[in-house]
C-alpha cells in the first residue's frame, strides 16, 4: 500500500502512528477505514500537548473537537476530513458518546503541570486514553466488543507508550511519573530534563511492572475476546516489545536506543495475528 493510495486518517496514522496502523492492516477491508478514523482523532487529541505554546490555546483545541463530537451526534458534522470519516465509524458501529467525551478529558490534563499522585492515578490516565481507544477499537471489530480485557490491553500500552515517550513530554513540561515516588527521590521536571535522575530508573521499573501485570491479567482472559477482535489487541505487541528494550537499557528513560524505530515489528504482529494471540 503506496502513501498515494491512502486516504487522508490512514496516511496521518502511517506518519505519525506506525504501530497501530500495522495494526488496522489486520482488520477486515470493511472495517479498516473506520479504525483508521477513530487512531487518527486520537491522534488529532493526544498531540495537542506538543502543538500549543499555552495551556489555554490547549483547551481550546480540546473544546473545539469536544464540540465536534457533539456535532456528530446531532447529525452536523464538521467539514473535517477525520471529523468527517469519524461519523461514519460512530454510525456503523453505534460507539458511545461518553467514550470520545472520556478520551478529551483524559487528554486535558496532559495541560496540567502536576504529575499523576500515583501509580494507581498514573494506570487510571493510561485506561481512560489508551485503554478506551482500544475498547473503541473492539466495537468496530466485534459487536459489543469485550470491555474489560480491551481496557487491560490499552492500559498497557499506554504506560508503555508513556515510558519511552518521556523525554519528549518532559520537554513540554509534562512529567508522567508517579508523584509519591518523584518526591521520595527528590526529582522535579528541571533534575529529569537535566538528565540528573539517577532515581528514575527505579521508578521507570515499577511502572514497567505493572503494565506487564496489568497485560498478564488481559492475557488471562483471552477466552473473552472474539477472534475478530484481534486486531484492535495487537498494540499489546508493540506495548510487550517497548517494556523490553526498557529492560535492555537498564530502564534508563534517556538511553539512546530506545527512540530508534522497531524494524522488527511487522513480522511481530503477523506473528501474533497468525498465532490468534496478543
Amino acid at each position: 500500500m503506496t502513501q498515494g493510495e491512502l486516504g487522508y486518517c490512514a496516511a496521518e496514522l502511517r506518519r505519525h502512528d506506525r504501530p497501530r496502523f500495522l495494526t488496522a492492516l489486520f482488520a477486515p477491508r470493511c472495517r479498516r477505514e473506520d479504525l483508521f478514523a477513530l487512531y487518527a482523532f486520537n491522534l488529532e487529541i493526544a498531540k495537542t500537548l506538543e502543538t500549543v505554546s499555552e495551556k489555554m490555546l490547549g483547551r481550546m483545541r480540546l473544546q473545539w473537537w469536544r464540540e465536534t463530537i457533539a456535532g456528530i451526534y446531532e447529525g452536523n458534522p464538521r467539514q473535517h476530513e477525520v471529523a468527517l470519516a469519524l461519523a461514519k465509524a460512530i454510525a456503523n458501529h453505534g460507539l458511545p458518546r461518553e467514550n470520545f467525551e472520556a478520551l478529551i478529558e483524559a487528554r486535558e490534563s496532559d495541560l496540567e503541570e502536576a504529575p499523576p499522585a500515583d501509580l494507581a492515578a498514573l494506570a487510571a490516565y493510561a485506561e481512560a486514553s489508551a485503554g478506551t481507544l482500544v475498547a473503541l477499537a473492539a466495537r468496530i471489530l466485534v459487536a459489543g466488543g469485550a470491555d474489560a480485557p480491551a481496557r487491560a490491553v490499552g492500559t498497557t500500552q499506554g504506560l508503555a507508550g508513556l515510558l519511552l515517550a518521556l523525554p519528549f513530554r518532559l520537554r513540554h513540561g509534562r512529567i508522567d511519573l508517579p508523584a509519591d515516588r518523584l518526591a521520595e527521590a527528590g526529582l522535579g521536571l528541571v533534575a529529569l530534563r537535566e538528565r540528573r535522575a539517577a532515581g528514575a530508573a527505579a521508578i521507570v521499573r515499577d511502572v514497567a511492572a505493572h503494565a506487564r501485570q496489568t497485560l498478564a491479567e488481559a492475557r488471562a482472559r483471552r477466552r473473552e475476546m472474539p477472534r475478530a477482535a484481534l486486531p484492535a489487541l495487537l498494540v499489546s505487541v508493540p506495548a510487550e516489545r517497548q517494556l523490553g528494550r526498557l529492560q535492555r537499557a537498564g530502564y534508563d528513560p534517556f538511553d539512546s536506543t530506545l527512540g530508534r524505530p522497531d524494524p522488527l515489528l511487522p513480522l511481530a504482529l503477523s506473528w501474533a495475528h497468525w498465532r490468534g494471540r496478543y
